[in-house]
């Protein structure tokens, strides 16, 4: 897979390190020639010049690319970067950095972006998700806000405790993906038993998240 990065700063750099080791052809774009070599990114390919500049992507052969990924640490050039992406140049996924939360909602496919990284937003929720038993919680909005990944602690006193998923009547729209016990993930079935302390994760649409909840 061809994957286009712009932006080499700390995240942008971490993100090719990742996809570098699972042999992905990576190219990061960078105004700062000095990023090359500080990077220690080794097998990644390179282009200076401006991510926003329509000659820049053309120089980066970005019709090419499978991915491209906005990771400057300024969210006008992301929103810039994936909407030329989408538009001129016909990616088929593009993935949004978004540095502040109040800018989340420009982030759609309005902008060309299918998929927006709120690390504010996302540690928020793991920290949630790591301390509240009983609440649902969101971890992760996917396809440009129209489906969520939820999670839920079963607390000691649920009324699900003992009843197995396929007696459950699931709000529609709803998936379980996953039971993590005992820091084991089990791949769910219709006859599994639903225990205290079960994380359940759910991918389901918005709406059926409030129904869920």
């Amino acid at each position: 897979m061809k994957v286009v990065i712009a932006g080499a700063g700390s995240v942008g750099s971490s993100i090719a390190k990742e996809l570098l080791s699972h042999h992905h052809e990576v190219l990061l774009i960078d105004e700062k020639p000095e990023v090359v070599g500080r990077s220690g990114l080794l097998g990644a390919h390179w282009l200076i010049g401006d991510a926003c500049e329509l000659t820049t992507l053309k120089d980066a052969r970005l019709e090419e690319a499978d991915v491209m990924v906005s990771a400057t640490g300024d969210d006008k050039v992301n929103l810039v970067v994936s909407l030329l992406a989408k538009s001129e140049f016909g990616v088929a996924r593009t993935v949004g950095r978004v540095n502040n939360p109040k800018n989340d909602w420009m982030f759609d496919d309005s902008w060309g972006v299918d998929v927006a990284v709120n690390t504010p937003r996302l540690m928020t929720a793991l920290v949630e998700e790591a301390v509240e038993v009983g609440d649902l919680v969101r971890l992760l909005t996917l396809q440009t806000g129209v489906a969520s990944m939820v999670e839920f602690t079963v607390p000691s006193d649920s009324p699900l405790t003992g009843r197995t998923l396929g007696s459950i009547d699931w709000p529609a729209d709803t998936t379980v993906t996953a039971i993590l016990r005992d820091d084991a993930p089990i791949t769910p079935s219709r006859d599994d038993v639903i225990e205290p302390g079960d994380e359940l994760f759910f991918i389901c649409t918005i709406a059926a998240e409030d129904q869920l909840r």
